[in-house]
């Protein structure tokens, strides 16, 4: 009788469990020959899709050489790469239903996200600002109040502006969209007074899709945004990403891969010269 009511509970926690739960990562992987990476389509320069259709940017030659060693690591002759299209709203329920095994984005950890999922050692550090057209930029944040702000639903720069909006630090009235270029084209459209975002995706997004329409950066930076690539929390996994990582940050391998992205910004300064730095992890 105890046995069959062990058997019993077996088979219901089995069955309660998602699929894959108790297979690692590293295993899937290794089993399929396939990783399967989420890049975003217009987060430029960090992952975005080139004019060939094809995954690019900062984040994207990242986990392209994080998926090299792991061929290495797991002794495969041969490593697929799947991409897949993700966005802010859909990045995470694409990990949780194993649409993806890591997300090549610009990502900011935060604790409530570590709660569910894991991050890689830190990749960049951005903060949140406002892009106006040229020549609108206020003197003071109080020059906007009422006016519309666009920015990109599920981000962390949403959820700052919906409690600063929510506090009555900040009285504009924000314009919720899908993506960057939506937000720009709101801007540019004059559908709305700003557009809020991460600073160097305000900067490479107008550069790119601004269609020789000028812009101004504003000084005010709202948050703190330490990127990190992102998975399901899977010890093993994130050892092998980080191993990855830290390799590039303490060989100076990083270099090039920076400078390919982000040389028209200038120099990089010295906060991210310090988290390569200090995220460079010896073996």
């Amino acid at each position: 009788m105890r046995i069959l009511i062990a058997i019993g509970v077996a088979a219901g926690l089995a069955l309660s469990l998602p699929a894959g739960a108790s297979e690692s990562t590293l295993a899937r992987i290794k089993q399929s020959g396939t990783i399967k990476l989420g890049y975003r389509e217009n987060s430029i320069p960090f992952s975005f899709v080139a004019d060939d259709k094809l995954p690019r940017g900062y984040s994207v030659d990242l986990c392209r050489i994080v998926a090299d060693d792991l061929a290495t690591q797991l002794k495969l002759p041969k490593l697929d790469v799947r991409w897949v299209a993700v966005t802010a709203q859909s990045r995470f329920e694409a990990l949780k239903h194993g649409q993806i095994d890591l997300e090549c984005g610009n990502t900011t950890q935060t604790l409530s996200r570590r709660a569910e999922f894991d991050f890689s050692v830190m990749t960049f550090v951005d903060g949140a600002s406002l892009l106006f057209r040229k020549g609108e930029k206020p003197k003071s944040l109080d020059d906007i109040k009422g006016q519309r702000v666009a920015v990109v639903s599920g981000t962390t720069t949403e959820k700052v502006l919906d409690d600063m909006v929510g506090m009555a630090r900040l009285g504009v009235i924000l314009l919720k969209v899908k993506d960057h270029d939506s937000a720009l084209t709101a801007l540019k459209d004059k559908a709305a007074t700003a557009y809020a975002a991460d600073r160097t995706v305000l900067v490479s997004t107008a550069m790119v899709r601004g269609e020789g329409q000028s812009f101004e950066l504003s000084e005010v930076q709202f948050t703190y945004e330490p990127y990190g690539l992102t998975m399901l929390r899977d010890a093993d996994f994130r050892l092998a990403v980080d191993r990855t990582l830290s390799r590039l940050y303490r060989s100076g391998e990083i270099g090039p891969i920076l400078k390919r992205w982000f040389e028209p910004f200038g120099d990089p300064g010295e906060v991210l010269k310090a988290m390569f730095l200090l995220n460079g992890l010896p073996e």
